[in-house]
């Protein structure tokens, strides 16, 4: 009789897996509204307050400045409290940031309200991938953590198509408000999740650990063994400042979470979510015709994901990136290059919009989900909690300051030069991907771990010639307490 849901073709425990992995993603959801809603508020927020060009990019930023420490704090509840309570936290005061910046009646209050939202964001990135690649199997972690990203880029296209139709009235107020009702829904939800199996572990708690993974797994022997693995892992306990300083290995892994994390900043995506409009409006669209450029955006950024959803455990990660990062190039390239020109036709304006189009499809297929799954998979146990606060604490540090840096960019370069500098970055990165970044496609946390610690190249971490007996021992010695 157990085997009865396997003979008719339904999973049960895929499709409690999948909802339970929908529910924590709708933190993404919380991040996605957040960076899109400014980009339709902040011409109306700076014609309210007379804001300058340094405060309409501070105005942005302060929620990168806020999400940067959310982030740390992030990594201290997830440990702590565990990583439902985080979440938890994470909605709560991503609800009174929105409200914030809707009441807000200067500048300061508005970064103020900023700021606040952008803590709810930081916990919340760090938290909710990581809570993620905990409850997904190995078959399944790459796309699980990609719907993390699923998520953002449909809270992206809700503000996206909020803000246009705020904008006929010019209600920026309304813009936020409405921002805090998914916050009030994820809230919601998060009740409803399970505890991470191994924080459960973490606490001592292998009973109610192994129901968990028995109801995600829905086999019993399978949840054993799992539960075995990470007992064994557990024996690690975390030492991440002390592991920092005294192992090469757990460094490397450190250096690269924050290069994968600067990597997805720099290759200019939130240059486009933060000032599309802006950049319409400099390829001569004027008017609700910039917002409606900007919710095509949202979209096509929403749909492109679902290819990296699909492809991620097939292809694996670095054929992915390697074409993400060329599209983005030829993209930002082909887009300086039109915006060089002085009054644009309607045709290369449309052609403007089709090539911001391409670079957006380029970068929802590959660095937005990709990088979050691999910054969750690279960091060894001991360590995790601290890699992981690093590398997120790097995503947001990279993108206050593309934020708080690209208007003055273009008054100080130029509409063409400009874009090709993130065009430059992009072909850049190929070759990055190509020297350090590891193919962990169908590998166990374990087994990548130990790959790391045996002193193995980055980029062999994952797939790669086998590990020598010599180097595995290697490997679990230097992983040890």
């Amino acid at each position: 009789m157990e085997n009865q849901p396997a003979a008719t073709g339904f999973d049960t425990a895929r499709l409690r897996t999948l909802i339970i992995g929908c529910l924590a993603a709708l933190a993404g959801l919380m991040a996605g509204l957040d960076i899109g809603v400014i980009s339709g508020a902040l011409d109306l927020v700076a014609r309210t307050f007379h804001a300058s060009t340094l405060q309409q990019e501070w105005i942005v930023s302060a929620m990168m400045g806020g999400a940067a420490i959310g982030s740390l704090c992030g990594g201290w509840m997830s440990h702590q409290i565990g990583r439902k309570h985080a979440l938890l936290v994470g909605a709560a005061v991503f609800v009174a940031g929105s409200l914030a910046c809707a009441l807000a009646w200067s500048i300061p209050s508005m970064i103020a309200g900023r700021l606040i939202m952008g803590l709810a964001i930081g916990v919340a990135a760090f938290t909710a991938p990581l809570y993620l690649s905990e409850i997904a199997s190995e078959q399944a972690r790459g796309a699980m953590i990609s719907t993390y990203q699923l998520m953002i880029t449909a809270g992206i296209f809700i503000a996206f198509l909020s803000n246009t139709m705020f904008s006929y009235s010019g209600n920026w107020r309304g813009m936020f408000a409405i921002a805090a009702v998914p916050g009030v829904l994820f809230l919601i939800g998060v009740l409803f999740l399970p505890y991470s199996p191994r924080w459960l572990m973490m606490r001592g708690r292998r009973k109610e650990a192994l129901e968990v993974l028995v109801d995600l797994r829905d086999d019993h022997s399978a949840a054993m063994q799992e539960i075995q693995n990470i007992s064994r892992q557990l024996q690690q306990k975390q030492r991440g400042w002390s592991l920092l300083r005294n192992n090469r290995n757990f460094r490397r892994s450190i250096f690269l979470g924050m290069a994968l994390q600067v990597m997805q900043q720099l290759a200019g995506v939130n240059v486009v979510m933060y000032y599309a409009p802006k950049i319409f409006a400099l390829a001569g669209y004027v008017g609700p015709a910039q917002l409606w450029c900007t919710a095509m955006v949202g979209l096509v950024n929403m749909l492109a994901t679902f290819i990296a959803i699909g492809l991620v455990d097939r292809w694996g990660r670095k054929p992915i990136l390697y074409t993400g990062f060329i599209i983005m190039a030829v993209g930002m390239g082909c887009l300086g290059f039109m915006l060089n020109r002085p009054n644009l036709g309607q045709t290369e304006q449309i052609i403007s919009v089709f090539m911001l189009l391409i670079y957006i499809s380029g970068f929802a297929m590959s660095a937005g989900p990709l990088i979050w799954v691999l910054c969750s998979e690279v960091q060894p146990l001991q360590g995790r909690d601290l890699g992981i606060s690093i590398s997120t604490l790097t995503n947001w540090i990279a993108n206050m300051i593309v934020g708080a840096s690209f208007l003055s960019l273009l008054q100080w370069m130029g509409n063409g030069p400009t874009f090709w500098l993130f065009a430059g970055f992009n072909l850049f990165f190929v070759l990055v991907t190509w020297r350090f970044v590891p193919e962990t496609r169908d590998m166990s946390l374990e087994k990548i771990e130990q790959r790391l610690m045996a002193g193995l190249p980055l980029r062999e971490i994952g797939q790669g010639r086998p590990l020598p007996d010599s180097r595995q021992a290697a490997g679990q010695t230097a992983s040890a307490p």
